[in-house]
């Protein structure tokens, strides 16, 4: 029978890591023991090597010889990459027992999150809401769980059936949902296009495109769609089965969805620029200079700047030598950032305007020597 040892996203500590720093009893340190032992080298969150200090020693494992408790090393994870939830029957399916199980919660190796459902101690807050309260991620939490731009992830959206009983509060899995806050958790309880699609606690990107269309701002639900067809996690067959899916006032925004972003905030950028009245094209290649974020009325360029890009002193170079290569083609270029894209974007708008300006009349700041 397989055994525990396969669960590859369980986060596990050496037993020193795991009680450093804390003041558990001696009958504490031995629950920890004994389940470390039978737990096995399990895998860290972070997907560093497995910890070979906790293989047990063969007898460990009755039946069991030590390749045959590394052949099991992926059982529960077999055909899936990410596996963070498991039910009690899984565990025991593995060769974990009750008592195991136990020990394991009580020395924070597991975490019972709600009835018959188990995580890793550093599954993230939001995949916990939404199995403690009885539901999935959905909205931009699942925007976020399958990699596509999502704007605010900060409180947990999920998606709840409509006949769901049995809801638990995201905090404590033994309050009742109606009786207690949420603290910002979302419900979404729009019937899904496909409830067969994601995973046992996300909602698939079809669905979770739905959601966010009636429930974010327009330009991020444009976002959205647009680098979940540039990621590749949708495809343009599945536009009819999204829009099919949202009342007709949202569906305009199928005619403004442009794939070639690179990232959320050009795709938000392009669209403020586009529904302020100007012309405008993405991801232009300029001879000479390589391809720019943004380019209006064919003489100003805007490049959206993030931190991730810009850590390196020699990314800031590569910038200005673009910036000054621009200049000698006659390109005025202007670098916005992440916030004012998102929080300010009428700052944006008036310089835009003022470099549109310049380009077609020239500075009144500029002096005239005769």
């Amino acid at each position: 029978m397989p055994v525990i040892t396969g669960i590859r996203c369980l986060a596990v500590w050496n037993l020193q890591e795991l009680c450093a720093g804390s003041q558990r009893t001696a009958s504490t340190a031995t629950t920890a023991s004994t389940a470390t032992r039978r737990l096995g080298p399990l895998h860290r969150w972070s997907s560093v090597p497995v910890v070979h200090s906790l293989v047990p020693e063969p007898r460990a494992w009755p039946g069991h010889g030590q390749h045959q408790v590394m052949d099991s090393y992926s059982s529960l994870n077999e055909g899936s990459s990410v596996h963070r939830i498991f039910s009690r029957g899984e565990l025991l399916a593995s060769g974990m027992t009750s008592r195991f199980i136990t020990s394991a919660v009580r020395a924070n190796l597991l975490v019972r999150v709600r009835r018959d459902h188990y995580a890793a101690p550093a599954t993230d807050r939001h995949t916990l809401e939404a199995v403690r309260v009885g539901g999935r991620l959905g909205c931009v939490s699942a925007a976020a769980e399958i990699g596509f731009f999502a704007f605010d992830t900060e409180f947990t959206h999920l998606h709840l059936l409509r006949e769901a009983s049995r809801l638990r509060s995201p905090n404590d899995r033994r309050v009742p949902l109606m009786q207690a806050p949420r603290n910002g958790v979302e419900l979404h309880w729009w019937p899904l296009i496909d409830a067969e699609d994601g995973t046992e606690y996300c909602v698939g990107a079809r669905d979770a495109l739905a959601q966010i269309i009636q429930c974010q701002e327009p330009r991020f639900a444009l976002a959205a769609l647009d680098t979940a067809l540039h990621e590749r996690k949708i495809f343009p067959a599945d536009l009819a089965a999204i829009f099919a899916q949202v009342p007709a006032k949202y569906r305009d925004l199928r005619g403004r969805i442009d794939a070639r972003v690179d990232a959320g905030q050009e795709s938000v950028l392009r669209d403020l620029l586009r529904q302020a009245g100007f012309q405008c094209d993405i991801q232009v290649t300029i001879p000479g200079v390589g391809r720019v974020d943004v380019l209006v009325e064919d003489c100003v360029v805007l490049e959206a700047d993030s931190r991730l890009h810009h850590k390196e002193w020699s990314e800031h170079v590569r910038d200005r030598t673009r910036d000054r290569l621009l200049a000698a083609r006659g390109y005025l270029t202007l670098r916005v950032l992440y916030q004012d894209i998102m929080f300010n974007p009428e700052s944006i708008l008036q310089a835009v305007r003022e470099l549109v300006d310049i380009c077609r009349s020239g500075s009144a700041r500029a002096t005239s020597h005769t």
